[in-house]
């Protein structure tokens, strides 16, 4: 079950996809489901500043976190 819904804008293609799901397994997250037809990523995490910050760092900011 995911506990946030993260808006990330610039998801525009399965490399996108990629670099985000390499990412989130950097910091040891493994329960999340990215979406690039709604650019959204589902995610069980106990460290959303961890999350954003590394999204951020790839420049894949979050523009919205939605607790589920």
């Amino acid at each position: 079950m995911y506990n946030y819904l993260l808006k990330i804008p610039n998801i525009s293609c399965q490399h996108c996809v990629m670099r985000i799901k390499k990412a989130l397994e950097e910091i040891g997250e493994k329960d999340f489901e990215i979406s690039l037809e709604e650019k959204i990523v589902k995610i069980s995490t106990k460290s959303l500043e961890g999350v954003k910050e590394k999204l951020s760092e790839i420049d894949h900011p979050v523009s919205e976190a939605k607790k589920l």
